[in-house]
């Protein structure tokens, strides 16, 4: 089936989701508990790999994708062959727009074990049909920026560039690009990713470059006379030792930068290091690559290395390929109006009813507590903390079905990354080990009745 093109540009999003999203509200037109109005909750029971915290991406993405969550002749026709829904359904869904509201932690926050991450208000046929496009989302984009995060802290001030596009999904490669960017990464390979969100892109040449040419000197020169003198050249196709004394002679000691993605990273980095200075290409920058994760770039913290180039690992979110988000109904209305507190109860797989409004409370700028008011209003709460120096976590995302565009496009990414980056200075220092522990800070819940 080929998507169509919405309005909006885009092709529909309303088949990315679940068929049971479908038959949910197929039964609810039918015994009329279609149109009650209900709060969905997204949030996350614990950690995955026992980190100590999480980090919120992909709700700029979501937000331009729910625009084009409509469905037009190809969708209708597939559900109608596939007598997926009946055709008072069918006929619901041709007019579907969500015209509800969405608030939530901005893209780039961190969250903890039962931080309300997005609230959905609307009608139960609204609402549910969201479940799986949100969801696929946020745990992907934010189990990459978590990894991301984590990477980032261990590199301290030395760039981290994200080039793991051949080790995903085509546009789980640009996502995971846009979400390893917000959390600090500084570059991507990927060139989608920066034509679509801004990002910086770069990259210079693979070792099929090097084995092109008769020899590596040649490759070399190649490189240099296409790309100047402040490229980065690969040195270990063959012996690095000569790989480097072969860059110094032909670009100079001004060459820009070096390439290992190979060897024993520390003891290799050290001999190269060495090696340029003693030819007096002293201001050659060292990038180390080779399937490094957030260990191994913690364990080259003391090593001359100069820039980090991950793959593989960050955008399968370094052994958490998804965050365990789950997307949950919290409160509902009742026949008479009134709205109703609801849970599941299930052993291990609890939530906990309730519409709730999120603050982090403060000591001197360092996080003390998730703190969860638990209401079934919370308009007031979301602007006045239930105690000194708690700072709000919620914003309003989506008013009456229109998206907030300023959580779009490249400039929602940048204000994502600025965010994180401002954020991330509010951990307390046991959250920046990378060893598997509790959450950094614990969720409180309080009654705000």
């Amino acid at each position: 089936m080929t998507l169509r093109q919405t309005q909006n540009g885009g092709p529909s999003t309303a088949l990315l989701t679940d068929r049971y999203e479908l038959t949910m509200v197929d039964a609810a037109l039918r015994d009329g508990t279609a149109e009650r109005r209900c709060v969905f909750e997204l949030f996350a029971r614990r950690l995955p790999g026992a980190r100590r915290f999480g980090v919120v991406a992909g709700t700029g993405r979501l937000l331009e994708l729910i625009r084009d969550f409509t469905f037009g002749e190809d969708e209708l026709r597939f559900l109608r062959d596939g007598k997926v829904v009946d055709a008072a359904t069918l006929d619901f869904l041709e007019s579907y727009r969500f015209s509800g509201s969405i608030a939530g932690y901005r893209e780039g926050e961190l969250y903890f074990p039962g931080s309300p991450i997005l609230t959905v208000e609307g009608t139960f046929a609204e609402a549910v049909m969201l479940e799986t496009l949100a969801l696929s989302i946020l745990n992907h984009d934010s189990a990459i920026a978590t990894a991301a995060a984590r990477m980032s802290i261990a590199a301290g001030d030395r760039p981290l560039a994200e080039m793991g596009s051949r080790r995903a999904a085509e546009s789980s490669a640009v996502a995971a690009a846009r979400a390893a960017y917000i959390a600090g990464f500084g570059a991507t390979s990927n060139l989608e990713a920066g034509r679509r969100w801004g990002i910086p892109t770069m990259g210079t040449a693979a070792h099929s470059w090097t084995l092109l040419h008769d020899t590596e000197e040649d490759a070399f020169r190649a490189q240099i006379e296409a790309l100047g003198v402040d490229t980065t050249l690969l040195i270990d196709t063959y012996d690095i030792r000569e790989g480097v004394a072969t860059a110094i002679r032909l670009a100079g000691t001004g060459l820009g930068g070096v390439r290992i993605d190979s060897g024993d990273l520390p003891t290799v980095a050290a001999d190269v290091r060495a090696q340029l200075d003693e030819l007096g290409a002293t201001g050659t920058r060292i990038t180390v690559t080779s399937d490094l994760d957030e260990f191994a770039i913690a364990a080259l913290a003391a090593s001359p290395v100069d820039a980090y180039g991950v793959g593989t690992s960050v955008v399968t979110g370094s052994g958490s390929p998804t965050a365990g988000m789950v997307y949950k109904l919290v409160a509902r209305e009742d026949a008479a109006g009134g709205w109703v507190a609801v849970a599941k109860a299930s052993t291990d797989k609890g939530s906990k009813g309730g519409r709730k409004a999120a603050f982090r409370t403060l000591d001197d700028g360092t996080a003390t507590r998730e703190l969860i008011a638990v209401s079934d209003g919370f308009e007031q709460l979301m602007t006045a903390p239930p105690q000194p120096g708690a700072r709000a976590l919620q914003v309003p995302l989506m008013a009456d079905g229109e998206p907030d565009a300023s959580f779009e496009g490249v400039a929602g990414v940048q204000a994502a990354r600025t965010h994180h980056a401002r954020v991330r200075e509010e951990l307390p220092v046991r959250a920046l080990a990378l060893s598997r522990s509790d959450p950094a800070i614990p969720t409180v819940y309080i009654d705000a009745e």
